[in-house]
């Protein structure tokens, strides 16, 4: 049909640019494949948006084989989801990464729909980005004082960052890295289409210090109206004490000679 001889007509098209771009490549680096075939050690492990615009080794100008990619719709980083932990996991304890950036954009279709999305949509898009929906609910006052859709879009985009950046720090993987003793940190930006450039939402988070420190300077963020620092903080002091008190039941039950559960059992 028209359609096919179109698309293999795209494709050809495609394999032509390739092949003149891996020429050049062995022009001007004569061994550039033997190296990538030999190994790949990425400093960098980026979660980003599968959006086609936003491309992490032309954004960071890193060549193929300096940067672990995964990247799904609205750059989630969700526990549940096995693709992205799995290459969390790879990335962290096999690649060694220093580095694990998750990147969002201004303008994310995922991050629109969480805004404004009926609740009885349906299909796989709707389930997707409930996360980013839990995230704005959160953010709900703050977010209706802004001045326009546009203003909640690109702050709902910010703060969905920061809350994927909490999930990345609380997984056992970065935990164990950390406690281990090693160097891994995590990162927030946001790209803009329009102008090309990372914006830094939330400060870097390179061990459990780090996260004291930010739950720690959580209300001093929270009054300096700085609030993606504010949110991570307060997320961490939140985890904090759920976890601290959950350690005192533990000795109190050891010291008391009794287990239990829950109560009213199961």
């Amino acid at each position: 049909t028209a359609h096919s001889l179109s698309l293999l007509s795209s494709l050809s098209l495609s394999f032509s640019f390739l092949r003149k771009w891996a020429d050049a490549m062995r022009a001007t680096r004569p061994d550039y494949f033997e190296r990538l075939v030999a190994t790949q050690a990425p400093e960098f492990l980026w979660i980003g948006c599968a959006d086609s615009r936003v491309p992490a080794n032309e954004i960071l100008g890193l060549a193929p084989g300096e940067v672990f990619v995964q990247r799904n719709v609205g750059n989630l980083a969700v526990p549940r989801d096995m693709n992205a932990m799995a290459c969390l996991e790879y990335a962290v304890d096999v690649l060694k990464v220093k580095h694990v950036i998750v990147c969002g954009h201004y303008g994310c279709g995922a991050v629109k729909g969480a805004l404004e999305l009926p609740a009885a949509a349906g299909g796989f898009v709707a389930h997707w980005i409930s996360d980013i929906r839990a995230t704005r609910d959160r953010h709900a006052a703050a977010l209706r004082g802004l001045p326009s859709q546009t203003a909640r879009w690109d702050r709902l985009c910010e703060l969905n960052v920061v809350h994927q950046v909490f999930n990345v720090t609380l997984a056992p993987i970065i935990q164990a890295a950390w406690a281990r003793g090693q160097g891994v940190a995590v990162h927030g930006l946001v790209y803009s289409l329009a102008d090309g450039l990372l914006k830094e939402v939330c400060s870097p988070i390179a061990c459990g210090a780090d996260m004291e420190a930010a739950a720690a300077q959580a209300e001093a963020a929270a009054v300096a109206g700085d609030e993606s620092d504010a949110m991570l903080g307060e997320a961490f002091s939140t985890h904090q004490w759920f976890a601290t008190e959950a350690a005192k039941d533990v000795v109190e039950k050891q010291a008391g000679g009794g287990g239990g559960g829950a109560k009213g059992g199961a």
